[in-house]
């Protein structure tokens, strides 16, 4: 059983969408006794990296995460719930995040190397480039995915499982031991977002780690 985290900041329809569609238990809940009897847990998020930390610890959420990921419990973070695994962002002022991950939150430049300025979100399907193996992109061997985000992690090379090109390298898949992310939205990425959601489906039934 896959519990969705609400937090008031999540695209919680099309994610249980995608989840009814491969058949696969979930439940929806803010409240952290009844997460605890997940199984595995997916964080999702839209809007403000600084607004979303402030609401999940006036629910009592940061402290039942981390604890939770402790304990080996998979997480897989989508979008801002990526983003929120890292260390911190600069988003709004400097705010700390989980810290599951190394490394720091960044705007999205706008500005090429040589002055040509681009769009600001990177928003629409982008190639997903493989980088290190992992079970959440079991049989995945790249394709295109949908993105909708102005700011991009900045990390270690060992946590990038796959990335895309926008003028800079954005990670668009992390992971470490049990924590996953994707800066993409799989519930709107076609079949290669609902297989890497199958794949999740897996490590959370198997406990399956990096």
């Amino acid at each position: 059983m896959i519990g969705i985290i609400d937090y008031g900041m999540g695209n919680l329809y099309s994610v249980s969408k995608a989840l009814e569609r491969m058949n696969y238990d979930y439940f929806i809940s803010s409240s952290p006794d009844e997460l605890a009897k997940a199984e595995g847990l997916i964080l999702p998020g839209v809007g403000s990296f600084k607004d979303a930390m402030g609401i999940l610890h006036e629910k009592g959420l940061v402290g039942f995460i981390k604890e939770s990921v402790a304990k080996g419990t998979p997480l897989l973070g989508i979008c801002l719930g990526m983003q929120l695994l890292f260390e911190e962002s600069e988003e709004n002022g400097l705010t700390q995040g989980f810290g599951f991950l190394q490394g720091r939150i960044t705007k999205i430049p706008g500005v090429a190397a040589n002055g040509e300025t681009y769009k600001v979100p990177h928003m629409g399907w982008n190639d997903l480039e493989l980088k290190n193996p992992s079970p959440l992109l079991k049989d995945i061997e790249g394709g295109h995915v949908y993105f909708v985000h102005s700011y991009f992690a900045e990390t270690d090379s060992e946590n990038v499982i796959a990335s895309s090109i926008y003028d800079v390298e954005v990670p668009a898949v992390v992971g470490k031991s049990n924590v996953f992310g994707t800066q993409f939205h799989p519930e709107k990425s076609s079949e290669l977002g609902l297989k890497i959601l199958q794949n999740y489906a897996v490590i959370v039934e198997k406990k399956v780690t990096i």
